[in-house]
């Protein structure tokens, strides 16, 4: 059989996780609430509320957590700004 007459193989990509500790997101029952994801075990995100680290910890599964959005905005335009010339200083 040659190479060519192989079906091929295809392999599938498995992504562990979206978010890595250190992240900001959002819960999506309270996006208001801003929280930092602490640790990823399976399949599980712990997070803590941003501004209140010493409050209780939140367990969220991926599908239930939502970017923070304001933070996104706001690195975008650090970014384009930086690009364009400009300092951070």
């Amino acid at each position: 059989m040659k190479h060519n007459d192989r079906p091929e193989i295809m392999s599938k990509q498995f992504v562990q996780n979206k978010y890595m500790a250190g992240d900001v997101v959002c819960a999506k029952v309270n996006p208001t609430l801003k929280l930092k994801i602490r640790r990823y075990i399976d399949q599980v995100y712990y997070c803590k509320v941003l501004d209140n680290p010493e409050a209780r910890e939140f367990v969220y599964y991926e599908r239930e957590l939502v970017e923070d959005r304001e933070l996104i905005t706001k690195n975008e335009k650090s970014t384009t700004w930086e690009n364009e010339g400009g300092s951070t200083t």
